[in-house]
């Protein structure tokens, strides 16, 4: 007899495969928004037709485990998606901030466009440089957990977004140097470090001290203090699409629009 917790696995990713699939095939359809993230991704995509997807685009935004889905579209059907917001995000107390960068990305087609913090959280330049390239990363315990697998992310030549959320600093420690012994760190362009959200403290490291021991010695143009997937402060970033990082400024600007007509 499965467990509660299970049998609910069970039942989102079974459901979850046909939904989604007749959700890409419905002309209707021109908005995939996840109700959350959690658990249930990794079980859907091995049910993915991608070149149907790729024949028939939608806009999909989410965070969190919903990152493994955002980066094989991108991947595999050529579909730029928005590590942006969940439904559940469609609340009251949502600051202003967050709905802006979702309608902007979602309406918009000026380019180039800065992708910027709200005032008063400035970016942290760390390492200075310029460079180009499409957009891809979110999640690292998400990112991390797909090496190996069909759907593992391609960071080669891309600018890389990575965020955490309510895992101790030797935890996420761990997983960065998972990436890094896969060749993630050293393909990338460059680096967006985002937020660890509610991550304590570890054998008396900061999250702070993690970026700076082991990304900084990379030498790869790199920000922290980007807003984004389980902090208060969410940018719309479109994985896929292009952009630039001037590190040194503290700049992410969008090269291509995250939708086409």
């Amino acid at each position: 007899m499965p467990t509660t917790r299970t049998a609910i696995w069970r039942e989102r990713t079974k459901s979850g495969r046909g939904d989604l699939t007749a959700m890409f095939a419905d002309e209707r359809v021109r908005l995939i928004l996840p109700s959350r993230g959690g658990v249930g991704v990794e079980g859907i995509l091995p049910y993915l037709d991608f070149e149907f997807i790729r024949r028939h685009p939608k806009i999909v935004s989410g965070y969190s485990d919903i990152t493994v889905l955002l980066n094989a579209l991108a991947q595999l059907a050529d579909l730029v998606t928005l590590h942006s917001l969940l439904l559940i995000d469609f609340k009251p107390e949502t600051p202003a901030y967050n709905f802006e960068q979702f309608f902007a990305a979602t309406s918009s087609l000026v380019v180039p466009r800065p992708i910027a913090n709200p005032p008063g959280m400035p970016i942290q330049p760390l390492v200075p440089g310029v460079v180009s390239g499409s957009l891809a990363g979110g999640n690292l315990t998400s990112l991390t957990g797909s090496l190996g697998t069909p759907y593992e992310i391609d960071t080669r030549g891309k600018i890389l977004l990575l965020e955490e959320t309510h895992e101790p600093v030797n935890t996420v420690y761990r997983y960065v140097e998972q990436l890094k012994l896969a060749g993630k760190l050293d393909a990338c362009a460059g680096i967006v470090m985002g937020g660890c959200h509610e991550c304590p403290d570890a054998y008396g490291r900061t999250y702070a001290d993690l970026v700076r021991d082991v990304l900084v010695p990379l030498g790869k143009p790199l920000i922290a203090g980007f807003a984004s997937g389980h902090d208060l402060y969410k940018a719309a970033v479109p994985i896929g699409a292009q952009a630039r990082l001037d590190a040194g400024a503290g700049m992410l600007t969008l090269l291509e629009p995250a939708i086409s007509v």
